[in-house]
């Protein structure tokens, strides 16, 4: 680590560059890059610190769904991703990391609320959220819809959005094995899919992430709510 220098940091940009990471990702490696050196130099296990630069990123996304947008996109998916969309808009969670690894155990219906467990979000807090009078339906029929499943597989079903279907044609997964009843972990393709049918190609789903932090704004919440 003492002989590493400028030239070392620019020749490793470039490999990356090379393997077509995006200049964000980069500058994410180049800064644990520096953490680890500033924290070998505080342990006076280096003598000096190198300095590098960081490459210029793109601007942030600034993508919202109107909710004409929103509801169209919607119409094109299936029942069950139409919960999940609903509360990536309703609550800004983000659909891969907290509402498609929600388990059935953090939904009460009774209760009317749903929750992340602590070091299950981004900042490592936990949440709930009360239902709206939609999201309830929506989660009702989403919660028969895998009680079904269940019986029909004949075990149980931890999770609140398992694939219901198979999602290829070989005979384990038609006879209920594969990914059936398994955790949907991204909804990619068909994301894809809904966008171009509904006129908006290209959007992301993180952009409901934005547009509730927006709608929450206008209602005069702060950022910080859960």
């Amino acid at each position: 680590m003492n002989t590493l220098g400028g030239a070392d940091v620019t020749a490793y940009v470039a490999m990356r560059q090379g393997e077509k990471a995006a200049n964000g990702t980069i500058n994410r490696e180049l800064g644990v890059l520096g953490k680890m050196l500033r924290c070998a130099y505080r342990q006076n296990k280096l003598t000096r610190v190198p300095t590098f630069s960081y490459l210029k990123e793109a601007a942030p996304r600034q993508g919202f769904f109107e909710l004409e947008q929103f509801e169209a996109v919607r119409r094109e998916l299936p029942e069950d991703l139409r919960v999940v969309v609903t509360i990536a808009h309703t609550y800004g969670w983000r659909v891969p990391s907290e509402v498609l690894t929600l388990e059935r155990r953090q939904l009460d219906l009774a209760a009317g609320t749903l929750r992340l467990d602590p070091g299950a979000t981004k900042n490592g807090d936990g949440r709930v959220v009360y239902l709206t009078p939609e999201l309830k339906a929506l989660l009702t029929a989403q919660v028969a819809r895998v009680e079904a499943l269940q019986r029909q597989l004949g075990r149980i079903i931890r999770w609140l959005f398992p694939h219901l279907t198979a999602s290829c044609q070989h005979a384990e997964c038609t006879r209920g094995h594969g990914h059936v009843g398994e955790r949907r972990h991204r909804m990619t393709k068909v994301w894809r899919t809904a966008v171009r049918a509904a006129g908006v190609p290209g959007r992301i789903a993180h952009d409901f992430r934005r547009t509730a932090v927006r709608n929450l704004e206008r209602q005069g919440v702060s950022r910080s709510a859960p």
